[in-house]
């Protein structure tokens, strides 16, 4: 078996693996990139809906505020190599950007090709070499203080290794948690694997058939019992299994957690959060004055959505035919809490393979956060989403990618 000797060899060609290979080479040393994909950035071309949602423009200490899975932990990886860093290094790569809503930064072609396109370029100018097709089988540490790779080929000889394969929810794009095995051989400890950034699966019948319907400016409340897990303002999907769309996959990890632990989940919407009860009573009076000689059915249109009526009509158990000015006192009031409190039981999030970033894995107290080396295995490093690090979106995890590449690199 053919044995190959580099300074560092950089396991994982996404974000993370590629930014830190890149600054291992920059510092002179001899670097190797293994992927095991046939091509680069994999699941880099499919973010922001293939546009690349490269970082954002928030204050460091705002953005340690969106990273709920171990932000403090990044803090000094993220003032090191920050976002203003990042555009720079884009920049110079012959990548411009944009910013756009909520400062989100994106390529300013709108193509994550071209990102992708840089970073390996970068790559060629740090002299790095790349190997794809490489699937790492294990990463064995030496007493001579060097490290053994082997993969399905070759083996592999380094005196430092960088981990950068990411989590394990997204395996098509190469992210499906090869590097758990490894890391617990080497005593490391790794934190219970779930979905962030995931839609939710619940179980009222009624809600599959809203399918399609997107709502804006709604509140969205999750509950573990009485105990609140997050409320979120903004946009939200139904679909054929459940909610998704924006303000479902934020709440989403402290949802999944909660159900991890066995607990009962309800998410509680409220379609009208501009609105007091007070005021929302006197609107529906409104309209019902109005819509006096018509019947419940037909005095709603005005309040919802067309698709939303039906079901609103059936939970609040007034009598679809019933003459609107029928309509009791008793029953409007009840209609009011039912519009700002619309409640769904959580069943499950959707499957791991299908959430946008993992929640748990290398645990970050047995990592320095200064340099990304294991605490406990010298010469060991990790980069990115394989670490117990998840952020919200908009920019952040991407950020928290460049910022640990950047970090491991630089340290070796």
């Amino acid at each position: 078996m053919v044995v190959n000797i580099y300074d560092v060899v950089v396991i994982g060609g996404g974000a993370a693996g590629m930014m830190a290979a890149i600054q291992a080479g920059l510092r002179g040393r001899e670097v190797l990139l293994l992927e095991k994909n046939n091509r680069l950035g994999k699941k880099l071309l499919i973010t922001g809906n293939g546009r690349c949602n490269i970082t954002n423009s928030t204050p460091i200490e705002d953005m340690i505020g969106q990273v709920p899975g171990n932000g403090r932990f990044l803090y000094s990886a993220f003032y090191t190599f920050d976002n203003n860093a990042v555009l720079d290094f884009f920049h110079r790569q012959g990548v411009p950007t944009k910013e756009e809503r909520g400062g989100r930064i994106f390529p300013r072609s709108d193509r994550a090709r071209d990102v992708v396109d840089g970073l390996a370029r970068a790559l060629r100018q740090a002299g790095v070499e790349v190997m794809m097709g490489q699937s790492v089988e294990a990463v064995i540490p030496r007493a001579e203080s060097s490290f053994t790779i082997r993969t399905s080929e070759t083996e592999y000889t380094a005196g430092k290794v960088i981990i950068a394969v990411g989590g394990a929810s997204c395996p098509r794009t190469g992210s499906s948690g090869d590097a758990y095995p490894w890391v617990r051989e080497m005593g490391h400890k790794v934190t219970p694997i779930l979905p962030a950034l995931i839609p939710l699966v619940t179980q009222e019948k009624w809600v599959p058939q809203l399918q399609g319907l997107s709502l804006k400016n709604v509140c969205l409340t999750a509950r573990q019992g009485k105990r609140k897990l997050g409320e979120e303002f903004g946009e939200m999907l139904f679909t054929h299994f459940g909610l998704s769309g924006p303000i479902v996959l934020t709440l989403s990890r402290a949802v999944a957690h909660a159900l991890n632990k066995g607990a009962r989940v309800t998410v509680e919407l409220n379609l009208k959060p501009a609105l007091t009860p007070d005021k929302l009573d006197q609107r529906l009076i409104k309209d019902f004055k109005t819509y006096a000689r018509k019947q419940f059915k037909n005095a709603l249109d005005d309040l919802l959505p067309k698709m939303l009526i039906p079901v609103i009509i059936q939970l609040s158990a007034i009598d679809a035919e019933k003459p609107v000015h029928q309509i009791t006192q008793e029953e409007r009031k009840s209609l009011v809490v039912l519009l700002q409190c619309l409640t769904m039981t959580v069943s499950a999030t959707r499957p791991l393979a299908e959430a946008i970033v993992t929640s748990g894995g290398v645990s970050v107290k047995e990592i320095d956060p200064s340099t990304m080396e294991s605490r406990l295995v010298p010469g060991l490093y990790f980069a990115g989403e394989v670490m117990d690090i998840d952020a919200y979106t908009g920019g952040y995890n991407l950020q928290a990618a460049w910022s640990t590449g950047y970090v491991a690199g630089n340290s070796i």
